[in-house]
């Protein structure tokens, strides 16, 4: 298979579709669960989406090292890739790298105002042009309201996607049926898109929700199946 054809038939075409042709630049997306549910992996694969498409991709990972994020990205496109019989794999990974930086900073040490003073200084100096910027392992619900508006503003600004994995954080263990902790809640207004995970036993699947699309709260959601060795989005 062409790598054309693969971005083509992707099953992520279909989660695009569910949120109006895709989160958007200048928005904000935010795929949320109980620990240990998948995010990372889920948030892998929309990157390589990305990168198979051309576009330049940010990695940003707070508390875990790059090299086990980067092992992340080898063990996605080798599944997509094995699934789907691409043509000339070895090559094609070594060229979405390109379209791929990583970055690692400690939320605990380093603020929000100096974390996008380095992404746009790569942004426009370093000659890096993203498209997209995912927040890996950023405490969400820890932020400050400030924090997240100054991100938003950052996504506008520079015509980018930023996207986060959010997990409970502290004493806050209560999520709803979806996957999505309740303490974010405070945080939708400037949440674009709001993505749940949670596992569902009798179908053996981890289950990808949208709850909110653009704004406007999803009155019935449906949710999208991941294969839970993987978190691929299944066929």
């Amino acid at each position: 298979m062409e790598v054309e054809e693969l971005i083509k038939n992707s099953p992520i075409r279909v989660f695009e579709e569910s949120i109006n042709g895709g989160l958007g630049r200048g928005n904000l997306g935010v795929i949320a669960s109980r620990h240990g549910v998948g995010k990372t992996a889920c948030m892998v694969h929309l990157a390589i989406d990305k990168l198979l498409r051309n576009e330049n991709v940010i990695h940003v990972s707070f508390g875990a090292n790059v090299e086990h994020i980067m092992s992340w990205y080898k063990e996605v496109f080798r599944e997509i890739s094995d699934f789907k019989s691409l043509d000339d794999a070895f090559d094609v990974y070594q060229t979405i790298r390109t379209n791929r930086v990583m970055m690692n900073f400690s939320q605990e040490n380093v603020g929000v105002d100096k974390i996008l003073a380095s992404l746009k200084t790569l942004i426009e100096q370093g000659s890096f042009k993203a498209d997209a910027v995912f927040f890996d392992g950023y405490k969400y619900t820890l932020a400050s309201s400030d924090d997240v508006k100054k991100i938003k503003k950052f996504a506008q600004d520079m015509n980018i996607e930023v996207w986060f994995c959010v997990s409970p954080s502290g004493k806050d263990n209560d999520c709803n049926q979806y996957g999505i902790p309740e303490s974010l809640n405070a945080y939708l207004d400037d949440i674009d898109v709001l993505v749940g995970l949670h596992y569902n036993e009798a179908r053996s699947r981890v289950i990808m929700t949208v709850v909110q699309d653009h704004h406007k709260k999803v009155p019935h959601p449906t949710g999208v199946a991941l294969d839970p060795k993987t978190m691929l989005i299944c066929e």
